[in-house]
């Protein structure tokens, strides 16, 4: 990774100062102006950049219905819109044991917002945190803007990249604050087993920790496990859901996200709990009040043939990518997607000539070629050993 730094300018890689829009400026920097081919950009899960991936007509009515109602362009409330948090709340609860309330929803500018506020609430002085490895950058940006300490734990790629739960307990100590499930998987593609996500359930109880559930790729699952919420078992441990509509209905321009508190046994619902959330999202700068407003019609009048129509769109994408990769000798595919907009790449350095690593590999690649990839580093974090792993994958 060293060699990546000197080579190509790019920052220590294992630094938490470069977010994956920072990488995607420095890999377009490279590209030949001259070059008459089309980019290529497979580095950012924007669904809208690609011709075969619609955002569904409801949604588009429901958008002009509320602005031209005229209704809706003053402030919303700072914690949303009521019927818009209504709206997600039983949207939500079609697939939980239980029901949860407007008050357990809370609406933030997209799933970034999101993942702030969480992060934010949690932070107190000595405070830690469980991230994924491979994960999602925005974690550790957002920790270190709060002083949190990041530890990793390890995601295993030889078992469908499911969290390495026997290393989870020499992780955590008295100032661990929570554990960070992304379910589907970004980067890895991965969809996680009812099992599996219970034994995360019981192994969060057990150390005395909540979980933040980033589901921002929810129901975006097409291969053997259904799509499972973690609030499913909010009664073993508190669940904060994280979501948004940017992934599902093809909107992330909308920044429409939502913050929610899974939590049938009441933990979050404590006044002084409560008090803190509503003092902090009376700072934030929330979605627009129209799109709010938009929200209870795309989550009850949207058809369930376009959620189909996607996921088949993203199986057979998938199913493409793997079966190319298989006639390059170079890369390999550790686990076939199942799920969300990504897929985490295995490089074989020993079979390419002049290339030292993911990001060499990848500068490279955007050079030459045309086509932008990420290299894995952004996505693993840490230790030395983490770095020699990440040298050898990519994520597109």
């Amino acid at each position: 990774m060293e060699n990546g730094s000197l080579n190509h300018g790019v920052p220590d890689a294992a630094s938490t100062t470069i977010s994956i829009k920072g990488i995607l400026g420095l890999l377009m920097e490279t590209i030949d102006e001259s070059d008459t081919r089309k980019l290529i950009s497979l580095g950012i899960g924007d669904p809208t950049a690609y011709s075969c991936f619609h955002t569904p007509k409801v949604a588009e009515c429901a958008a002009v219905d509320s602005l031209q109602s005229e209704k809706f362009n003053g402030y919303a409330p700072t914690v949303g819109l009521p019927q818009t948090r209504r709206a997600i709340a039983e949207y939500l609860s079609r697939d939980l044991p239980y029901n949860l309330t407007s008050d357990d929803v809370f609406i933030t500018s997209g799933c970034t917002q999101a993942i702030d506020v969480a992060l934010t609430m949690l932070a107190r002085p000595g405070a830690n945190i469980l991230l994924p490895r491979p994960g999602f950058p925005i974690y550790e940006l957002c920790a270190a803007f709060r002083h949190i300490e990041v530890r990793h734990f390890d995601l295993l790629p030889e078992k469908g990249w499911e969290v390495d739960l026997d290393a989870i307990d020499a992780l955590t100590d008295q100032n661990t604050v929570a554990m960070v499930i992304i379910n589907p998987g970004n980067p890895c593609g991965n969809v996680y087993s009812y099992q599996h996500l219970e034994k995360i359930a019981e192994t969060a109880k057990k150390l005395r920790i909540l979980v933040i559930a980033d589901e921002v790729y929810g129901h975006l699952a097409f291969g053997g496990n259904p799509f499972v919420p973690m609030g499913v078992f909010g009664s073993i441990v508190p669940i904060l859901t994280l979501g948004s509509l940017s992934k599902r209905w093809i909107v992330p321009g909308w920044r429409l996200g939502w913050f929610v508190t899974s939590d049938p046994s009441g933990m979050f619902r404590k006044p002084k709990i409560i008090e803190r959330f509503k003092k902090y999202f009376d700072i934030l700068g929330g979605p627009a009040t129209f799109i709010q407003a938009a929200v209870p019609q795309i989550l009850e009048q949207t058809e369930e043939v376009f959620f189909k129509k996607t996921n088949y769109l993203l199986r057979q994408t998938s199913e493409l990518c793997c079966a190319i990769i298989k006639e390059i000798p170079c890369i390999t595919c550790p686990h076939r997607p199942e799920g969300s907009m990504a897929v985490m790449v295995k490089l074989n350095l020993s079979l390419l000539e002049d290339i030292s690593d993911d990001i060499d590999f990848c500068f490279k690649l955007a050079k030459e070629e045309s086509v932008i990839i990420l290299p894995g580093i952004f996505f693993c974090r840490d230790s030395s050993g983490a770095k020699e792993l990440a040298s050898h994958y990519f994520c597109c």
